[in-house]
Order: structure tokens, then sequence, then C-alpha cells
């Protein structure tokens, strides 16, 4: 599989209920939730990568059987590349960057990559690890909303002297915490004006052609 022409549109095919196929393909395919944030990260770094793929909708409230085969957690995202399965976003998406390394999106030298590594793992635990409550659980929401907001606000100092999380270079911890930002709005989350930083940041994210076209037509409908 090879990179696509400069002004080629990536393959992306939208499959429902009965009509998965989880068999092996030439094809590399990112079995995604519509809405889901994790699976979000996949596919922004497939859309950077502008290589050959299929995006797979998955419906989150009526998945298929099969996902809890491929998948033991029975969630999204799953990439499924011909004999190989994997699931979690930050583990499918360290193998699609090494597997196609243009741009590459994980720092060259170990100490840096081990550095970025464990500012993913920090992300999940205080930011991430939230997701699940906001989505699923409305009274307990508003502590992790207020938690999120301040963990974001002490962030954003950083970008008055830097444009990305690794200083001027787009990488995957930016990649990591944009679906987050792109969700605010709709997790009800309020930045004070001292996160304007951070804001100005989110916008070159959301800015950038591969996230754009990463967005799902759910997705664009959630930042007012």
């Amino acid at each position: 599989m090879g990179h696509r022409e400069m002004n080629a549109p990536s393959v992306r095919k939208v499959v429902r209920d009965a009509d998965y196929s989880w068999g092996t393909s030439a094809m590399m395919n990112l079995y995604s939730g519509t809405t889901c944030p994790f699976s979000h990260r996949c596919r922004i770094v497939l859309y950077e990568k502008q290589m050959d793929f299929q995006v797979i909708d998955v419906d989150l409230f009526n998945k298929p059987e099969e996902m809890a085969v491929v998948n033991p957690y029975n969630r999204v995202p799953v990439l499924v590349d011909r004999d190989l399965v994997l699931y979690e976003s930050n583990i499918i998406n360290e193998y699609i960057d090494e597997r196609f390394p243009h741009p590459q999106l994980m720092p060259p030298d170990p100490q840096t990559r081990a550095k970025a590594r464990q500012l993913l793992f920090t992300m999940e635990q205080e930011l991430f690890s939230h997701i699940d409550v906001l989505e699923k659980n409305a009274k307990a929401a508003e502590k992790s909303r207020l938690h999120i907001r301040d963990r974001l606000t002490e962030l954003s100092g950083m970008f008055n002297k830097q444009k990305y999380l690794l200083a001027d270079e787009f990488s995957m911890l930016d990649v990591a915490i944009a679906p987050l930002l792109w969700r605010l709005d709709h997790y009800g989350i309020v930045l004070p004006n001292t996160a304007s930083p951070l804001m100005k940041y989110a916008e070159r994210i959301f800015s950038r052609q591969g996230f754009i076209d990463a967005l799902t037509p759910t997705e664009k409908v959630m930042r007012r």
C-alpha cells in the first residue's frame, strides 16, 4: 500500500450492521465510532499520512457481535491490517506512524520519544479518563468538567512560547488531545479567558487539512 497521489482522495467507506467484514484485506481498515474521540485520533493520523485506507463506521449502539471477538473490551477503534488486529488508539497510532513514517508524528530520538509516551500516558490519566463520565454519568459529569477545565487552563501558558505540545512541530501529542479540544462545547466545558493561548493552539490544529478531513458529519456539529 503506497502513499496516494497528492490530490487523490483517501478511501472512506461506510459499512453498517450485518455488512461488517472482519476478513483480511489488502486495504488497511479502521473500525471507528463516528462520535468516539479515541477513533477520532486514529482518523486524524490516517488522514495526516495521506495514505490509502478504509474507515468503517461502527454504530456504537448496535455493535457487530464480532467486535467483542477482535477486541475483548468490545470498543472502537480497531485497526485491521491484513492478519494484524490492534485496539487502543495510542497503540494503533504508533503502529501507523512506524509503518508509514512520513510525516513522522513521534519524535525520532529515544529520549524525546519516551517523554512523548509519558505525556500521552499523563493525558490519558488526567483528561481522557473522564470521557466515560462525561458521556454516561450525568450526576458525576460536573466534577469531571471542572477537573478538565482546570488541567487545560494549567496547560495553556506553554502556548505563549511554542506552537505545539512538542515545541514547534505537530506531533502525536497534538493528535491525542485534539478530539477533546474539539468537543469542549459538546461536553459543556467552559474555559476561562486566561486559557486563550490554548484555544489559539486548538485553532491551529483545527485548521490542518488532516484534521478537517478526519471529521465525521456528526463531529462537525459538535463545536459551535
